[in-house]
């Protein structure tokens, strides 16, 4: 089995359980509705939201980590996180254009962060990924999301 290269990560081991990878989970609060679904969602309505983020150098874990022995700070991580993610969704209404087009009135809410893509989980985790992305060290690979709509309904992103 060979090894996939991504553009500036480290190679990712042949087995990723042979990886040490972090944590952390961010909270926020956010309203949206998907236009076009047929139900209660097509309506706007809010979730608090519980976002997974998993990190990895891509090294293997076998061994000790060396120097500080730690990936990431927690705290850096946050603070990349909050920067490029938790900080334009929370306590925003999320909409779609084609939302917005088929209702206008709601152009004028005072929070809206508009959309090209319908705010699903799905999306938001696509959106997320992207940001998260951007902003890490090249050294560091985003390994893995998780987005909790509710307490029992996520959506999961894997590289």
């Amino acid at each position: 089995m060979s090894s996939i290269i991504r553009p500036n990560w480290p190679e990712t081991p042949e087995n990723p359980s042979d990886m040490v990878q972090i944590t952390k989970i961010f909270h926020f609060e956010m309203a949206h509705a998907i236009h076009g679904y047929e139900g209660a969602c097509q309506h706007i309505h809010g979730h608090s939201y519980n976002l997974y983020v998993t990190v990895s150098s891509g090294e293997q874990g076998n061994d000790y980590l060396a120097g500080t022995g730690i990936i990431i700070d927690f705290k850096e991580l946050k603070e990349i996180v909050n920067t490029a993610v938790v900080r334009n969704l929370d306590h925003k209404l999320v909409l779609s254009r084609s939302f917005l087009d088929a209702k206008p009135a709601f152009r004028a809410a005072e929070n809206l962060f508009t959309w090209e893509a319908e705010p699903t989980a799905e999306n938001l985790l696509v959106y997320a990924q992207k940001a998260i992305r951007e902003k890490l060290p090249a050294d560091l690979m985003l390994t893995g999301l998780k987005l909790y709509e509710t307490a029992d309904s996520f959506a999961e992103w894997l590289p």
